[in-house]
């Protein structure tokens, strides 16, 4: 019996206009769209005559269900996989059902479409070559301060997602974290009526929302530049001292390393000294 084929099928983030002619085929075709929100996804197959039937798979079930699915796909069912809107598996449900087609033998097809990650990106006007996306920061303040504690340093273009009732409250830590003047843009209601792209820093688009509350409301995705590169002078002199003494025995790498963890200075910014002062140090 041949096996049925796993469709990972984007759906439009606001414009119904930016559903693809080839993902419309692919959900009339298919036997079965597994989907994240059944009531949803039907008012958005019925604009487009969709009439397949619907089986919910969301983050509270998809860990039990992926196996029911799996074996339908093996027994010769075609299935198509959706999200409320966009990508699935970009923050959403999906991510136990492919694994386990792929584990099986089952053939998974993308089928590409809007993503408000990449939509807001090409928008933001920030480097794109390299970036680091962070879906959903945590609910609570302290949970979420670590998170950005982390990525601090982080010299690639940042990309979160964030809902409106945090949006305040998660641009405030990004300012406690980041600092007010890190360059920001915030896109909100993508492809949708009120579609806002706004670039500015962090701290007045801090202000900017307080002052508008309008600007609260809708999906949102901020898009965040990445820590700005920090000169040699800027290392404390007893930093500096402490990794010579260390290269004196151990390599670049590791050497930057170790002051890294008894100084607290970035390994990045130790390493980048140490080729500095040798060019052709191998870093090994």
């Amino acid at each position: 019996m041949t096996q049925g084929i796993l469709y990972i099928v984007a759906t439009p983030i606001g414009n119904l206009q930016d559903c693809s002619m080839r993902a419309i085929q692919i959900l009339k075709q298919v036997d079965l769209i597994a989907a994240e929100d059944t009531r949803h996804s039907r008012r958005l197959l019925d604009q487009f005559g969709i009439t397949t039937p619907l089986y919910a798979l969301h983050e509270h079930n998809e860990y039990h269900h992926s196996q029911t699915l799996t074996s339908r796909l093996l027994s010769g069912t075609s299935i198509a996989l959706i999200s409320d809107a966009g990508t699935p598996l970009i923050s959403d449900p999906g991510y136990y059902l492919v694994a386990a087609c792929h584990q099986a033998g089952i053939v998974v097809s993308p089928i590409p479409g809007a993503s408000a990650l990449i939509s807001a990106l090409s928008a933001a006007g920030m480097p794109a070559d390299r970036f680091v996306f962070e879906g959903f920061l945590a609910a609570k303040s302290g949970a979420r301060c670590k998170q950005l504690e982390a990525l601090r340093q982080e010299s690639r273009t940042l990309v979160f997602y964030e809902t409106p009732h945090r949006i305040v409250d998660s641009v405030a830590d990004m300012i406690a974290i980041f600092g007010a003047a890190r360059e920001v843009v915030m896109a909100r209601e993508l492809t949708k009526v009120y579609e806002t792209i706004h670039r500015s820093s962090l701290g007045e688009l801090f202000q900017w929302l307080q002052q508008d509350t309008q600007q609260q409301k809708g999906e949102f995705v901020l898009v965040i530049a990445g820590a700005p590169p920090q000169s040699n002078e800027e290392i404390p002199a007893e930093a500096v001292r402490i990794f010579h003494l260390l290269r004196e025995e151990l390599p670049l790498k590791q050497a930057a390393k170790l002051t890294s963890q008894i100084t607290g200075i970035h390994r990045n910014q130790l390493y980048a000294l140490g080729l500095q002062e040798n060019p052709k140090e191998t870093g090994e």
